[in-house]
């Protein structure tokens, strides 16, 4: 491709990508954490819209599962409303003694072990995905409703869209994606408010007939398939509707995002979220029980109960459409939760390196975009895998929920038991938390036990893949760190002088060798050392370039990225010590960002106007049979250094490491 023509392309994808994703922000603004935290409120409207908008599925499933037994949905609507208060109440107190977010992730890698943490983050990352890809199914379900069957077909594009139009959002950052859904969110709020309570107090005079026919039904059932059965269909209807509780985790896991003090932010958040659920969920049964509907074709519940509580209006058919249109568009919003936490918890499990270590960076934008692009990409993939069949999906969906519900909270119970001596109220919680875990285990054993053989078999499948393909994330930088150390058993202690010599300062007119390095360590004096032995008597300076990384693990407050900050002079000291001692002139030159090549690129940039006759060099793991997978783990950062300064005129060298792996 010519140069012009080249040049051109690059210019132009560069103002494509400006507009859609927006300019970089600076990790160094003090105010940074301030501009893109959220208030309680945009909490609940960007982790929250989860929870509430899982009432367009989650209890039209339940109702399906008790067709026959009208009189369970008064049951339903309590039994509902209880979960969600039980569950978010565990919740709030996870908040409390796990302030830094990570959720389930987090709380059973603390209390349970490192095993159970990584079953429980590969269960929520799945979780995740299909928050996305359940919350968009069920938005394109709402809106076709109100198109004609031979159209429906256009539903499947219609839901790519909407997540590659999600991903966009989310690349340009988390506050701006939230407050641009903000409104969609309020009016679902406000229409099904007004739905609910004009459903339910403009049939007030049919609730004795009603209840006189639920007890007829009842002692019929009764006489005929006894307590047991009616029990066993119940049980089989809150499972069902489990798909309901999806979403209440969401908070917990993304605190970080929270606005300070994150702990109070989060329990507000809790709390509404909680109070808007089971309103809304508890409402739509009784609404469906007073207006007696019936499933139909291509339509939903809500659909149909919009239409029979305003069909007889002069606006009716309008209000109707704009109330299914809002609930429409909060699945839309409420799959926002999965671009948030989802990412959130892959930075946390790549921390630990269970994920590859690229998902914890950060980019120019500070959103964590390869988790975000991954997350879009498999809920595409999950989409056409599944048809867009809302059933199935929320068949997966709310097992790997409750599993992860599960261990939550037997890690709470264990928790407040090791702790008991300093948690006064230790018995109420455990007793709290054991109520929670006989809930969500009764609902974890029925969903399997009932859909195993109908999907539920492929979410296990899938979650037992991840695990295994984490051990051997895990297995392979646990072994690549092994041999690492080596190199700082061998190097980190050379003998030379105790004091570093009288040097005079780096001379910009003599040969410079600039070294980029990550830390002080042996990787480091490996690539110094080599640099002293291969090119002997040729370079006179030494300069240490390293740049703070600023990834999911350090951007939690302004002291955080300050400490990364004196950590990374402090380890640039150490070499210029060292080649100090060893007769050399040494200066360092340090940097905070997201990406280390833009950083360094700049760095080396501005050094090669001070220093002319400099040469840039930098290390790479080298491995005997290098493999896709270990491309995956590590990153080609140093020939994409390479290849940008050598653009600049920079003569840039790719030191060897070799590692027996």
């Amino acid at each position: 491709m010519p140069f012009a023509e080249s040049e051109f392309l690059t210019r132009t994808w560069g103002k494509l990508r400006a507009v859609l994703i927006g300019a970089p922000k600076d990790v160094d603004d003090p105010r940074i954490f301030h501009k893109i935290s959220l208030v309680a409120l945009l909490a609940w409207v960007g982790l929250g819209a989860d929870g509430l908008s899982s009432s367009a599925y989650g209890p039209e499933e339940a109702f399906h599962a008790v067709q026959g037994h009208p009189y369970l949905l008064v049951f339903l609507a309590l039994a509902t409303a209880l979960t969600v208060f039980v569950i978010s109440y565990t919740y709030t107190k996870i908040i409390e003694k796990f302030p830094h977010g990570g959720g389930g992730y987090i709380v059973a890698t603390h209390t349970l072990g490192e095993k159970a943490g990584v079953v429980s983050g590969s269960a929520l990352l799945v979780d995740y995905i299909l928050t996305i890809t359940v919350s968009i199914t069920s938005c394109g379900d709402a809106l076709f409703s109100f198109i004609p069957l031979e159209y429906h077909w256009l539903k499947i594009p219609f839901c790519i869209v909407l997540i590659v139009a999600l991903v966009v959002l989310n690349l340009r950052g988390i506050k701006e994606s939230v407050s641009l859904l903000a409104p969609i969110f309020i009016t679902f709020a406000a229409t099904h408010l007004f739905l609910i309570l004009y459903g339910v107090f403009s049939h007030t005079t049919q609730v004795a007939p009603i209840a006189r026919g639920l007890n007829a039904s009842l002692q019929a059932d009764l006489a005929t398939i006894g307590l047991w059965g009616v029990l066993a269909v119940f049980f089989r209807g809150y499972s069902m509707g489990a798909g309901t509780y999806t979403g209440i985790e969401a908070v917990s896991n993304g605190l970080q995002v929270m606005r300070e003090p994150k702990v109070q932010t989060g329990k507000r958040t809790m709390g509404l979220m909680a109070a808007s659920l089971a309103f809304t969920a508890g409402g739509l049964f009784l609404c469906y029980l007073l207006l007696d509907v019936h499933p139909q074709q291509g339509r939903t519940l809500n659909a149909m109960l919009a239409d029979a509580l305003f069909g007889q209006w002069s606006f009716g058919k309008g209000l109707a459409l704009v109330t299914i249109l809002s609930e429409g568009a909060l699945l839309f919003v409420a799959a926002q939760a999965g671009f948030i936490d989802g990412p959130r918890v892959m930075a946390n499990m790549a921390v630990d390196s269970w994920m590859p270590h690229r998902f914890a960076s950060l980019s120019e934008r500070l959103t964590m975009h390869n988790g975000v692009l991954l997350m879009g990409g498999a809920s595409i993939a999950l989409l056409l895998l599944t048809g867009g069949h809302i059933s199935t999906l929320i068949i997966m969906y709310s097992i790997n929920v409750f599993l992860t519900f599960s261990m939550s909270q037997a890690g709470m119970i264990r928790y407040f038991v090791h702790h008991r001596q300093r948690e006064r109220s230790w018995p109420r919680q455990v007793l709290v938390f054991a109520v929670g875990l006989a809930l969500c285990l009764t609902i974890l054993a029925i969903a399997v036990y009932e859909k195993f053989t109908a999907g539920g078999w492929v979410t296990l499948v899938i979650t037992f893949c991840l695990v295994v393909f984490c051990y051997r994330v895990r297995n392979h930088y646990v072994t690549v760190k092994q041999g690492v150390r080596k190199l700082d058993d061998l190097l980190m202690d050379i003998p030379v002088v105790d004091k570093a010599r009288a040097v005079a300062k780096p001379d910009p007119k003599e040969m410079t060798a600039v070294m980029l390095v990550d830390g002080y360590n042996g990787m480091g004096m490996h690539c110094f050392l080599s640099i002293i032995r291969n090119f002997p008597r040729l370079y006179r300076n030494f300069i240490f370039v390293s740049v703070a990384v600023v990834d999911s693990g350090a951007f939690k407050g302004a002291e955080e990225i300050e400490a990364l900050k004196e950590s990374v002079e402090a380890g640039l000291m150490k070499y210029c010590e060292m080649a100090r001692r060893l007769g050399f002139p040494a200066d360092y030159r340090a940097e905070v960002g997201t990406e280390v090549v833009e950083a360094a690129d700049d760095l080396c940039a501005q050094l090669a106007k001070e220093y002319p006759r400099m040469t840039v060099f930098t290390g790479k793991l080298i491995f005997q049979r290098e493999s896709v997978f270990q491309k995956l783990l590590h990153n080609e950062t140093a020939y994409a250094i390479q290849r940008r300064l050598q653009w600049l005129g920079i003569t840039t060298v790719v030191l060897p490491i070799r590692t027996q792996v």
